[in-house]
């Protein structure tokens, strides 16, 4: 990918295939060029949920309307660089609320807040998918007392629903230049998935394998994602790496790459962490473009993308002398005359 031009960034670490710089995404993205990127996907901090760094600068510190207002910059900034009518992605849930904090136990509803936001700015609110949540884990993780059993047989007007993930969907305005075209061509997911010799042609409309596909993706609830498979639980090797508060899965990001963009386009994130949708888009034949503030999330994400890269090499080296012995043999099968020939078509 090609350096962004003057921008002012700690670090840096640019490669053919994904750009990844280090400082305040609120400047950074000022100097991306409008109308160059084809799909984005992002976990913005969660309104006082989490605190990631002590930075003012980090959007996680603001509260009320100093987070809206400082979340709205950078949705205003992705409508002026996003393609028209291409998408970006938004990874959000619901907000518990508490008594000390709220005055009350119960929900607020922060989902449709980030989907205002960003109409607000001029998207188009495009779709949305639920992602299920296991309450039992939920439970052990949050210490929610609305999850325990204990509550229902005490009191059950306390209790309540273990808190779902969604992607939310917005598309700029505009047509779109060029259209993501092809069948499904994967399925990420629990389990199997559909057989793949059910796979006919890129432009077959009847291609069993890419309809079986989309039929589990169209659902408006995907129960079939693995909530374990995060990079930091498939790239943590030692003690020292750095590991992300609240970690996206890996199969919501890659479906949604599969989904909304074309190989080789470029996948953007402002808030990079250890690297997650860089590191996902690489591997699904895109570019990735990341911004993150936080030192450590920053170091980690390039040794992530250091290995990935190094990985991706490895298996092209492996395919590559696979081929090649293929080639021996044909050749020895050929002949000493038809060797020859082959050998006088490559030079």
């Amino acid at each position: 990918m090609k350096k962004l031009p003057a921008i002012k960034a700690v670090d840096q670490d640019v490669t053919d295939r994904y750009a990844i710089y280090q400082g305040d995404s609120c400047e950074l993205i000022r100097a991306v060029p409008g109308d160059s990127l084809h799909f984005g996907v992002h976990s913005p901090p969660f309104e006082g949920l989490y605190k990631f760094s002590g930075s003012d600068r980090d959007l996680s510190n603001s509260e009320g309307g100093s987070f809206w207002r400082h979340y709205q910059f950078l949705i205003s900034e992705m409508l002026r660089i996003t393609m028209p009518g291409r998408i970006q992605a938004v990874h959000v849930m619901q907000l518990p609320t508490s008594k000390r904090r709220d005055g009350f136990i119960g929900m607020r509803d922060f989902r449709g807040e980030v989907i205002r936001a960003w109409q607000d700015a001029g998207w188009h609110f495009h779709s949305e998918v639920c992602i299920w949540k296991d309450a039992v884990v939920a439970q052990a993780r949050s210490k929610s007392h609305r999850l325990n059993h204990k509550q229902v047989v005490k009191d059950s007007t306390i209790s309540g629903q273990a808190l779902a993930d969604y992607i939310v969907a917005f598309r700029k305005p505009g047509d779109n230049p060029e259209p993501v075209a092809g069948a499904l061509k994967r399925y990420v997911g629990e389990g199997d998935g559909p057989d793949f010799a059910k796979f006919t042609t890129d432009n077959d409309s009847r291609n069993w394998f890419s309809i079986e596909v989309w039929q589990r993706y169209a659902s408006p609830v995907w129960m079939d994602i693995r909530q374990s498979r995060t990079l930091q639980y498939l790239t943590a090797r030692e003690a020292g790496d750095e590991a992300h508060i609240a970690p996206l899965q890996l199969d919501v990001i890659e479906r949604c790459i599969d989904l909304w963009s074309n190989p080789g386009d470029i996948v953007f994130t402002p808030f990079l962490g250890i690297g997650s949708e860089v590191w996902a888009a690489v591997q699904s034949g895109r570019r990735g473009l990341g911004f993150e503030l936080k030192d450590k999330y920053f170091r980690q994400a390039r040794i992530n993308m250091t290995r990935e890269i190094a990985a991706i090499s490895a298996d092209a080296l492996t395919s590559l002398a696979a081929q090649d012995g293929v080639d021996e043999a044909d050749d020895a099968s050929l002949g000493a005359e038809g060797g020859a020939s082959r050998l006088e078509t490559v030079s």
